[in-house]
């Protein structure tokens, strides 16, 4: 069986003020009524019916995401003792599910991402999912580049196809400076890194066991404790023993055994508030304005306040204003990614 496997962990820190520990970004409703989480299952549902979605997440977040989601059950959540980064979470993930299936597909998706084109996506989707029930071999998902952006990782992928839009991965690379990125471009041989991955259980705990040996053998005492009387306990006592490394860096970087499947799909990982008002239509300054907003002199410019008073904004360019209840940022649009720092004293000031 097919299951989707949603990670949905993070804190949101780069979304302050409008995410916090208690709500961060996948709870959060940036581009429509919906929250981010909730386009996800949606946009999975036609190709995994939600009997079959698993939202992997800590228990803090758990109830607010039920709450979001009337129709998850307690068996469609995997809850995460503590968060490990994606490596353990997603091991964990596959323990959980060998204990429901033989030899269960995992389709893990990110719940925080956004994707206009789901048709498109949900295509690339079955691509991976036939190739790995034929192969068992592992699959990631690249967006062909629009543009050289250097907040996104990069997989190099062999030019030879070895099916429609599918192809032999040749290297990971991580965040590239300006000119690398450019040179990525021109290349014609980098895909974004969308974080999308297909793969059977067994084969990535195979993959754990070969590059991440140590989290393995946890994974394995996890695995012996779920549905023993003392489970709980177990568990989390092993996943303490966990380091925490993403799936990226403890086994995609290392693996022999991958390929990619090529979208042309608009997509984005919405990383930062650069590009939330990137992504936001503007007006004749070029400033995205949502709330009671007042400007004069100012461009270039996302300005947002959920807030009953208006805010003013005079003579500013390339500004981040952001005002709600929780607080209020104020960013030069070139220090976005500074702002998980702050909002993480902000987190430490409020205990």
């Amino acid at each position: 069986m097919v299951y989707a496997t949603i990670l949905a962990g993070g804190i949101g820190a780069r979304f302050w003020p409008f995410s916090t520990p208690q709500k961060p970004k996948q709870l959060i409703s940036l581009f429509d009524s919906r929250s981010m989480i909730e386009l996800t299952v949606d946009r999975i549902q036609p190709l995994i019916d939600i009997l079959f979605q698993k939202i992997v997440t800590i228990p803090e977040q758990a109830s607010l995401i039920a709450s979001q989601i009337k129709s998850f059950a307690q068996s469609n959540f995997i809850i995460e003792p503590f968060p490990k980064n994606t490596a353990p979470c997603i091991g964990l993930a596959a323990v959980h599910l060998l204990k429901e299936d033989h030899d269960p597909i995992m389709v893990v998706l990110p719940a925080d991402h956004l994707i206009h084109d789901e048709e498109g996506f949900r295509h690339c989707l079955n691509i991976g999912i036939e190739f790995v029930q034929e192969t068992d071999g592992i699959v990631t998902v690249g967006i062909e580049p629009s543009r050289p952006e250097t907040g996104y990782g990069y997989i190099q992928y062999e030019r030879d196809e070895v099916r429609k839009n599918l192809h032999r991965v040749r290297t990971f690379a991580e965040k590239p400076n300006l000119e690398t990125a450019k040179r990525f471009i021109e290349t014609r041989e980098f895909l974004w890194n969308s974080g999308v991955f297909i793969w059977s259980a067994r084969r990535i705990l195979s993959e754990i066991e070969e590059f991440l040996p140590k989290m393995y053998m946890a994974l394995r005492e996890i695995q012996d404790a779920l549905g023993s009387a003392d489970e709980e306990d177990r568990v989390r006592r092993a996943y303490q023993s966990i380091k925490p490394i993403s799936i990226d860096y403890g086994v995609m970087e290392q693996s022999r055994h991958v390929y990619v499947v090529k979208g042309a799909f608009d997509w984005s990982d919405v990383g930062s508030w650069e590009e939330v008002y990137r992504l936001t239509a503007k007006n004749g300054e070029n400033n995205s304005i949502r709330g009671p907003i007042v400007v004069h002199g100012t461009r270039n410019s996302y300005l947002h306040s959920d807030g009953q008073k208006p805010i003013a904004v005079v003579g500013l360019e390339n500004v981040i204003v952001v005002s709600t209840e929780n607080g209020i940022l104020i960013c030069d649009r070139h220090h976005v990614q500074d702002v998980r720092l702050a909002a993480e004293q902000v987190f430490k000031l409020n205990g």
